[in-house]
């Protein structure tokens, strides 16, 4: 059986390039430290023998050498182009096999939801963790080496319509839906979590 990949996307967290929409309620500062300490207990929690965890970091040169993010976890450079530019590159970047790729602000995903998403290609080609915003906080492919053309192109980024113009770009595809989790950008989405507040 091959291996599977869990992938992270994260950028490395400084005041006013990261959860910006957040900072405009809280202020910048407190939405980095946030972010910081939400991507420190995903990555604890991540960590499974079940999947190899790799970090799709940005911005690539400091995001490479940032003592930020464990140093045992394997990163590659993010690149440029828009987020799913950079999920395909990541993707593509990936050994044969399924392929897994979340965001890191999702307070509530736990190893589970990621088991559930790989347990789900096992009988289609593509699968998704819908967020409660008509976006997603999952995207997974059977295998990664097998990428349709267009692939997550054309699709409005940071609208309710993120989830549903991602699918269309797999039309011939046997697609899954798994959790629908929330994902924090404002503050209204960072109380909405029962244990948001302190995520250390």
């Amino acid at each position: 059986m091959k291996r599977q990949t869990l992938i992270v996307m994260l950028k490395e967290p400084r005041p006013g390039r990261v959860k910006t929409r957040l900072g405009r309620d809280i202020g910048m500062i407190p939405a980095t430290w946030w972010f910081r300490h939400q991507c420190a207990r995903l990555l604890r929690e991540m960590r499974d023998p079940r999947w190899h965890l790799v970090l799709a970091v940005s911005p690539d040169r400091s995001g490479m050498t940032s003592r930020v993010w464990p140093a045992d976890l394997v990163r590659i450079p993010q690149g440029g182009g828009n987020l799913g530019a950079r999920m395909v590159r990541a993707i593509r970047a990936a050994p044969p096999g399924p392929v897994c790729v979340i965001g890191a602000d999702i307070p509530t995903l736990r190893r589970a939801h990621v088991a559930r998403a790989f347990a789900a290609l096992g009988g289609h080609d593509a699968v998704f963790g819908p967020a409660s915003d008509g976006g997603y906080w999952l995207v997974g492919l059977r295998n990664a080496r097998r990428l349709p053309d267009g692939l997550l192109a054309g699709v409005r980024w940071s609208s309710r319509h993120a989830l549903a113009d991602s699918i269309a770009t797999l039309p011939d595809a046997r697609i899954a839906l798994v959790d629908r989790l929330r994902d924090v950008d404002t503050a209204a989405d960072l109380f909405a979590h029962d244990d948001s507040r302190d995520p250390c």
